[in-house]
């Protein structure tokens, strides 16, 4: 029997995402697609290309299911669970930031849904704060390293699309502000370093100095970073190290070429590439921030949780063109 599936926040682009992922999904049945602000609104009449892939009508009014994604706006997810219970043997995996550094809620500790390096504590598990997109690229960078505690000073830089800003119309999200244009934010005091830092220290076993500047793009979706680091190795030990720890890893590849964001746009897969001159290497790292960056990487997460094969509903295929 499938597992039902309800969505918090269908109405926005990580939801409307899961909707497109899940609607195909062998092992879960949607159950409802929850929305205040489009609550009476088929899904289809806000995201056209859900067409004859979802029909479904937004509701405001949740109900009990297997399975529980939170899409809502940062900060407000811990809100909405204290106003709508959930049983515990429920699975809720988060996309906001609300569990990522304090995953305490009432009975449940929320996992940090980072398969690279919990894929063990996710098994089974009813709480998964899912990670940031920056965070994911950032992160899936640097673990090689920080495992072998090779972190120190770490300079990065990364791109991102405008729908890294959510459905809500902003000056900087406006087509004729965005298109052939380009601008840094939030320049070493983004959101996710804290979630990043927390990760890295923990596998690295000192301190870790993060100089993160990202970059609004002018394009829709995809993450593009370069974190530069200092080490003696040579780079083909580098590589090699990178190529073990991502052993059997099903979403991210080591590649030995330059890497684009067409490789993994459309994908839940994250492609690495790695340049050395002199001691100073640079970690290049490209995800889609739409999926391996929050609802590929949440249904990832529970496909994990709940036993089954972890890319079950994601072999998907990059758009080249």
């Amino acid at each position: 029997m499938k597992k039902t599936v309800g969505i918090v926040g269908a109405n926005g682009y990580t939801g409307s995402e899961l909707v497109r992922l899940l609607a195909f999904h062998p092992h879960v049945s949607l159950s409802f697609l929850y929305s205040r602000s489009n609550s009476g609104t088929k899904i289809s009449d806000l995201y056209p290309d859900l067409t004859a892939v979802c029909e479904d009508v937004l509701t405001d009014q949740p109900e009990e299911t297997d399975i529980l994604f939170l899409c809502l706006p940062h900060k407000e997810s811990e809100n909405w669970l204290h106003q709508n219970p959930v049983r515990e043997e429920a699975l809720i995996i988060d996309l906001g930031n609300d569990f990522r550094l304090n995953g305490a809620f009432g009975n449940r500790n929320f996992i940090y849904g980072l398969p690279e390096i919990n894929k063990k504590q996710l098994v089974g598990s009813r709480s998964i704060a899912n990670p940031g997109c920056f965070a994911t690229a950032i992160q899936l960078a640097l673990l090689p390293l920080a495992e072998k505690g090779f972190l120190d000073e770490v300079f990065t830089t990364g791109i991102t699309g405008s729908t890294g800003a959510g459905q809500s119309l902003q000056a900087t999200t406006h087509f004729t502000w965005r298109n052939d244009n380009i601008s840094a934010y939030k320049t070493l005091t983004h959101q996710h370093v804290d979630e990043i830092l927390k990760q890295l220290v923990s596998l690295n076993n000192k301190e870790v100095g993060l100089n993160f500047v990202p970059w609004r793009g002018d394009f829709a979706r995809g993450i593009f970073t370069s974190s530069t680091v200092k080490t003696d190795l040579i780079l083909s030990e580098i590589v090699q190290l990178y190529q073990d720890f991502y052993a059997g890893e099903p979403f991210v590849k080591v590649s030995e070429k330059a890497i684009d964001l067409k490789q993994v746009v459309n994908t839940n897969r994250c492609v690495i590439q790695i340049e050395k001159n002199g001691n100073a290497v640079v970690i290049h790292s490209a995800i889609d921030n739409l999926l391996k960056g929050a609802s590929g990487q949440a249904v990832q997460n529970m496909n994990i949780a709940m036993g089954w094969e972890e890319n079950t509903g994601l072999n998907l295929k990059p758009i080249a063109f």
